[in-house]
């Protein structure tokens, strides 16, 4: 630089410097200012992505009480196809906890109920499992969703429902299994002691059933004590099973056979739980057919109150269709009246008859019939509870339905007792259908291994594996077949 003299003079650079620092660091501010956004947005991306694809995979692949698996490109199965296997499913999966239940009975009774409880809790979550497949399969047979894409999510709902229930039993069998220690060095002559006694008092028990029997068959009509036909006969036949099998199992226990010794425990204790069911079966019929008698007197008189209080126009219908309804009631109770002076007769079916006559035109007058109603359908499901029990591996889907059916109207808040009382009788129907379908063993339709024997251990009524397998155990479908071992 120049001034007018030309004398050089030296440019001024004071603070030059400091400028150029200040531009550098506002430059590498602005960078990083950029920098980061970018960086935090790809995370964000990278985060998104990552969870989209675990996503997408857990759904295609997911199999939960809501859906079933689903892979990638597999061909969606027919509709009737899955309505087979929720069935059998649902069959299976009974099985699993009737079973189950079962044997947490033999344990509780060795161990009290404080130790069992893990068990216990597990059976409890797999009836409420079960329970909820039931009812979705009650709604399905009722039409109930109508079109086939809703249709077929009910029917994978059932299969989920099935699949946790036998899950949550198999999570606990090996635990079980320990608990009983029936293996080698473990508990079995205490167990075996233990099931001997159970065995003696059923055996006492039986005899005085047979008694009862007959002492029904003289004070009612033969259609009363029809529901326990033949269970003195099939009770001594379990128990004569029970017998061998407490005797086979004592000879392997010589011979150092754990397995076999388990084994044949296990069929002498499930033989003897299912004779017991025969016989509670006669005790409470005959408390109920008691019961029942007793109460008709007070139920005729509460239902002439109903049918009064209902022609004074109590009850809020058309008058046409009040007469027709009080005409026919008035006509049941007059059969009845009838029936209770011409001789031997059928109370509960009396009792029965009542209710449902007056129900239609019932203005809740009458104390009486609601608890006679709750007589009628508890009878009813006792009834069909025990006859599905014994006769387990010939009954179908259908008949457990409407059996669960019957135990959710009848347990709801408030009970609808007599929609109860009809689904419990369905119950029974179908699942005696389903014995004759199949073939009963003791009708002599089959020639097993000897006698009923054969049948029992064959699963046809006691519920082990079928064709002279062993006998289930505490588990669900992946574990229930042991044998009996120490160890799932």
């Amino acid at each position: 630089m120049t001034i007018n003299a030309d004398v050089m003079v030296p440019a001024t650079r004071a603070h030059s410097a400091a400028p150029t620092a200040a531009a550098a660091q506002q430059d590498e501010t602005s960078v990083i200012d950029l920098v980061l956004p970018l960086l935090a947005v790809g995370v964000v991306g990278v985060l998104a992505g990552y969870g989209y694809v675990r996503r997408t995979r857990r759904a295609r692949t997911r199999t939960t009480p809501g859906g079933a698996v689903a892979p990638v490109g597999a061909a969606v199965p027919p509709l009737s196809e899955l309505d087979e296997r929720a069935r059998a499913l649902l069959v299976e999966a009974d099985d699993c906890v009737r079973t189950s239940r079962d044997e947490l009975g033999f344990a509780r009774a060795r161990f009290g109920a404080e130790a069992v409880a893990p068990f216990a809790q597990a059976v409890r979550d797999a009836e409420s499992e079960l329970a909820a497949a039931f009812r979705m399969r009650q709604q399905y047979d009722d039409g109930v969703p109508d079109d086939e894409t809703s249709r077929r999510h009910a029917l994978a709902g059932i299969v989920g429902r099935c699949q946790e229930a036998g899950r949550r039993l198999d999570a606990e069998a090996g635990g079980f299994d320990r608990l009983r220690a029936l293996g080698p060095g473990g508990g079995l002559e205490e167990a075996l002691q233990l099931a001997e006694v159970r065995f003696r008092e059923l055996t006492a028990r039986t005899g005085g059933a047979e008694a009862t029997v007959a002492e029904l068959g003289r004070r009612y009509s033969p259609a009363a004590i029809d529901a326990v036909t033949g269970y003195t006969e099939q009770a001594k036949d379990r128990l004569v099973f029970a017998t061998t099998r407490f005797n086979q199992s004592r000879q392997a226990a010589d011979l150092e056979d754990g397995e076999g010794a388990i084994r044949h425990l296990r069929a002498a204790e499930g033989a003897t739980a299912q004779a017991s069911v025969f016989v509670t079966g006669i005790e409470r019929l005959a408390a109920d057919l008691a019961s029942a008698a007793g109460l008709l007197a007070a139920a005729l008189t509460g239902a002439e109150t109903e049918l009064a209080a209902a022609k004074t126009g109590g009850a809020d219908l058309p008058a046409g269709e009040l007469h027709a309804r009080v005409m026919h009631a008035d006509l049941a109770l007059a059969a009845v009246r009838e029936e209770l002076t011409a001789g031997p007769y059928d109370p509960l079916d009396a009792l029965r008859r009542i209710v449902h006559a007056t129900a239609p035109v019932a203005v809740g007058r009458a104390g009486v019939l609601p608890v006679a109603s709750l007589l009628v359908a508890r009878s009813a499901l006792d009834a069909a509870e025990g006859f599905q029990a014994t006769h387990r591996g010939a009954v179908g889907y259908a008949a457990r339905t409407r059996l669960a059916a019957a135990r959710r109207l009848l347990t709801a808040e408030p009970p609808d007792v007599l929609a109860a009382d009809a689904s419990a009788r369905q119950a029974r129907d179908l699942a005696e259908q389903d014995v004759r379908v199949h073939g009963n063993p003791l009708g002599g339709g089959a020639e097993p291994e000897s006698g009923v024997a054969g049948a029992v251990l064959g699963g046809v009524l006691l519920g082990g594996t079928p064709h002279g397998g062993p006998p289930a155990s505490f588990g669900g479908p992946r574990t229930r077949a042991r044998r009996g071992t120490s160890t799932p």
